[in-house]
């Protein structure tokens, strides 16, 4: 009985983090609910309900432990169709159906579903629904309605939409449009800011805070009605009761229409697929390390979808944006989920009449810039550097689903990725052999230590790398794996994505997981995902260093130690570091170091968030070695938003006799006693009388950082002098 207690007290310890992050994700989920109805034609309220039904329904029943639930992007160009063509209520009637799919997909264990598509194929369809968003919602978010038939139409008509709204006359249009281009410039810069106490407030909600605080101005201030014209004006958020008497009334009678199944299919292949890749991308950001079951998580959002179409609401999907938030801001179990979700029905119940005031192109501005970063043009640089031969599958989904639909145009990449597989290989005859072949033999190696030797051979690709999955899975993840690709003639790039995925995963967890017999294969691109084929042996490219490269070069000379400037995968040493738990390391470079002194500097790359969300960030770095233990400590400059985070449980440790040092830095970690021990005068007046900086040990070394952002030649020489003297007072 003892584990069930501890787990109950480790629930309620983590509850105030969990309350926060909940809250946190509410603020970006209200007002991209409502705006991802209103680019579905749907009421503004059915993406709030999804959300709320989601949150309530997975939290309760749901297999993953980190991730957010609610309307999904993907969505809005199937709902679009089925709404246009089926009518309202046949398409929640679609919505019910393809939730009792998706549902019946958990019960037959289809959580591998996503692993069956091309990456390129399904960022092609990522692509093509971002271009569906952003040229529907582009003319609305200028003040500027228009009717076409074809996305494409659409797009051509954007340069014509921005001519219209430099020439508006109507005050009522301009003020309209001025809403949408501030509200658009809000969300481009702001991910490029970092302050803490800004980013405590997301993006979507400034949005928010600010249209309503404008109402209020003109209305309390200069005594004047709104000047945004009526008809680009938020209009028809019900309260509870409002959406309880209005259920939507079903017709069965749709039941027989062919292109209401179409539809239906449609929901519950966008629905899986964006929500088992949105569960994989969460699963990497856990700082607990914990793996979801999918299968459950399908069945769960299945039933809530279910629930979201009977009360009128959207298809509930996996999201990952919003997961990304949750995470970072501390949460650590699903009860960040139902938080969530009963912030948003606080919302509804409290202010309903303020939603009002909220004009309609700041919110499709949300949505164009959401469009825009599923099919920026860093997702087209991004799959041309993996291959030119993925750029073909990637424009076929895309334009095939532009101007047919979404399941032809994923099906289209699939067919497009095989007979690309054919002519690479140029070999039909090896494809069809061993295209669905498992080709795999897995064994522990008897070496004492119970290693694990996969062989993979022959021919390795989307189609049949479940089989490797399989028993990748089954190995324990603090485990060594040896994969060798020696025998396997070809091996695609939704392989190798993968297989860096399970490298990144083990590397967290304890484990190490070694890819071998790759180094006689060859590749058209430098890219770590590209495919690989047994040809010739590849081309290395050289690169002269930049200017800063040069300095930093000069600079090591002058301290003796080395300097790398080429790319470093070697970055286990970071990993057991607290600010990298939720946190996507890719590289370090740039290194300065020394192999007789503990003192290694370097620029490093990593990520937060994941997917649309996933923000790429490069900084430099200092690292400590130590020759014993230290205590685990993160020690920063505390401002307003550390006393906000000790009601959430991230609770200051005050060090005795120093009241300065307390008021001016947050120190936290788990054990108290032993950091309090450890802050003694000679260290505690060190800091007080340095600059500030972020330092954290992890009990064997120290890291310090200043910014988030790459160091000046100035900064590196006072990073470096604070570290030796730090190394000095603390040996």
């Amino acid at each position: 009985m003892s584990p069930k207690k501890n787990n109950i007290k480790a629930f309620f310890k983590a509850l105030p983090k969990n309350i926060f992050s909940g809250f946190v994700v509410s603020l970006i989920a209200l007002p991209l609910g409502l705006g991802l109805a209103m680019a579905s034609d749907a009421p503004a309220i059915a993406g709030v309900i999804a959300a709320i039904v989601g949150g309530i329904i997975v939290s309760l029943l749901g297999g993953s432990h980190i991730t957010i639930v609610g309307p999904g992007n993907g969505l809005v160009g199937v709902l679009l169709v089925a709404i246009s063509t089926l009518g309202l209520e046949n398409a929640y009637l679609a919505i019910i159906c393809s939730g009792v799919l998706l549902t019946l997909l958990g019960f037959l264990r289809m959580g591998t579903l996503a692993d069956f598509f091309p990456s390129s194929a399904i960022q092609g369809m990522l692509a093509a629904i971002g271009l569906i968003i952003l040229g529907k919602q582009f003319h609305i978010m200028l003040a500027h309605k228009i009717n076409r038939s074809d996305t494409l139409d659409y797009l051509v008509e954007i340069p014509f939409t921005i001519n219209d709204a430099i020439h508006y006359h109507n005050k009522g249009l301009i003020y309209a449009a001025l809403a949408g281009v501030i509200s658009l410039t809000i969300m481009l810069v702001y991910s490029k800011i970092r302050n803490k106490y800004l980013q405590l407030i997301p993006a979507p909600m400034w949005i928010v805070l600010i249209s309503i605080g404008i109402s209020y101005y003109f209305e309390l201030v200069l005594h004047e009605s709104h000047p945004i014209a009526n008809e680009y004006m938020l209009s028809g958020i019900p309260n509870i009761h409002d959406i309880i008497a209005d259920l939507p009334k079903l017709n069965i009678n749709g039941l027989s229409n062919v292109s209401f199944w179409g539809s239906v299919f449609a929901l519950t292949l966008i629905s899986s697929i964006e929500s088992l890749l949105s569960i994989k991308a969460v699963d990497k950001l856990d700082p607990e390390k914990r793996r979801s079951n999918v299968n459950r998580d399908l069945k769960a959002l299945g039933l809530a979808t279910v629930g979201s179409g009977f009360l009128g609401g959207l298809n509930v999907v996996t999201v990952i944006a919003r997961s990304s938030v949750n995470v970072n801001h501390g949460a650590s179990n699903r009860s960040s989920n139902f938080f969530h979700a009963l912030f948003l029905v606080l919302f509804i119940l409290f202010f309903s009449t303020e939603l009002t005031r909220i004009p309609l192109p700041a919110l499709m501005a949300i949505l164009v810039y959401t469009g825009y970063k599923l099919a920026s043009p860093k997702v087209v640089r991004k799959i041309f550097s993996v291959g030119k031969e993925q750029l073909i599958i990637f424009f076929v989904t895309l334009i095939v689903t532009l101007k047919i639909g979404l399941i032809t145009g994923i099906l289209m990449g699939v067919v497009t990725s095989l007979i690309i597989h054919m002519i690479i290989n140029k070999s039909v005859g090896l494809f069809l052999r061993n295209v669905l072949k498992p080709n795999i033999l897995m064994f522990r190696e008897p070496d004492g230590k119970n290693n694990y030797y996969v062989s993979v051979k022959h021919f390795c690709s989307f189609l049949n790398f479940y089989k490797l999955k399989e028993r990748l899975d089954a190995v324990p993840e603090n485990k060594d794996v040896i994969v060798d690709f020696s025998m396997c003639e070809f091996v695609d790039d939704t392989v190798m994505e993968n297989i860096n995925n399970y490298q990144e995963t083990f590397k967290k967890r304890g484990g190490n997981f070694e890819v071998i017999g790759l180094d006689m294969h060859d590749t058209d691109s430098k890219h770590p995902f590209a495919s690989r084929r047994l040809l010739t042996v590849p081309n290395i490219i050289k690169k002269s260093l930049t200017k800063r490269q040069k300095s930093m070069k000069e600079l090591a000379k002058n301290f003796l130690f080395s300097y790398q400037s080429k790319k470093e995968k070697d970055i286990n040493f970071l990993y057991d570091f607290n600010y990298f738990k939720t946190k996507q390391i890719n590289h370090i470079y740039n290194i300065l170091n020394h192999n007789e002194s503990p003192i290694k500097l370097f620029d490093i790359e990593f990520s937060e968030g994941e997917f649309i969300a996933k923000e790429v960030i490069r900084s430099t770095m200092l690292c400590i070695e130590l020759n014993e233990n230290i205590p685990q400590f993160t020690l920063d400059k505390e401002g307003f938003l550390d006393k906000v985070s000790a009601l959430a449980g991230f609770k200051d440790i005050p060090i005795e006799n120093h009241s300065d040092f307390s008021n001016r830095f947050h120190l936290i970690g788990d054990n108290a006693p032993e950091i309090i021990r450890f802050f003694n005068d000679d260290i505690t007046n060190f800091f007080e009388s340095n600059a500030y900086y972020h330092v954290e040990s992890n009990g064997k070394a120290i890291l310090i950082f200043g910014k988030e952002r790459l160091a000046s030649i100035k900064e590196i020489k006072s990073l470096f002098d604070y570290g030796k003297r730090l190394l000095m007072v603390i040996s």
